[in-house]
């Protein structure tokens, strides 16, 4: 199913990012209740660990403190674990250097699961206030997470324009 609705959503990209873009004049509110009611409704049926693509193929962003709390676990200096596992990419943040996940096991489990990154904490952003500052990001997700390409392939048949 997973990739199934990857797939869906990549045929339909062009229609999918004119709908998200057209979602940017709704009503904020609205669209967060719009968003977080698809957001539980998917991750009722749905298991990140089935997939884990956003592991495998993109990198979160990693705060400083990010660094500091997970360096601190494995028992190494921030410094160390950046220069291991970390470069500045063009937007001057620390991302990965290579994908897979090196936290990421065979299992699609995280060995650092309960210190991972906030911005892994958060992912796919569906269930966030202010959905319409991040709909732009959403956009990139909908070709990384079935869930996210889950949810908007619905609004094709629930929003109205």
């Amino acid at each position: 199913m997973n990739k199934q609705k990857l797939d869906e959503a990549k045929e339909q990209l062009p229609a999918l990012k004119k709908k998200l873009s057209g979602l940017k004049k709704m009503n904020p509110r609205k669209l967060d209740e719009l968003f977080h009611d698809a957001h539980k409704k998917t991750f009722k049926s749905m298991d990140c660990l089935t997939c884990a693509n956003c592991c495998k193929t993109t990198s979160p962003i990693f705060r400083k403190v990010d660094i500091d709390r997970i360096a601190k676990r494995m028992g190494m200096k921030s410094g160390k674990f950046e220069d291991f596992y970390l470069k500045v990419d063009e937007d001057g943040d620390f991302v990965l250097k290579s994908s897979p996940c090196a936290f990421l096991g065979e299992d699609n489990k995280c060995s650092i699961y309960e210190d991972r990154p906030l911005a892994c904490k958060e992912y796919p952003h569906t269930d966030r206030k202010n959905m319409y500052q991040i709909l732009d990001l959403t956009t990139k997700n909908i070709e990384v997470c079935p869930a996210v390409a889950h949810i908007v392939l619905g609004f094709e048949t629930h929003v109205k324009k």
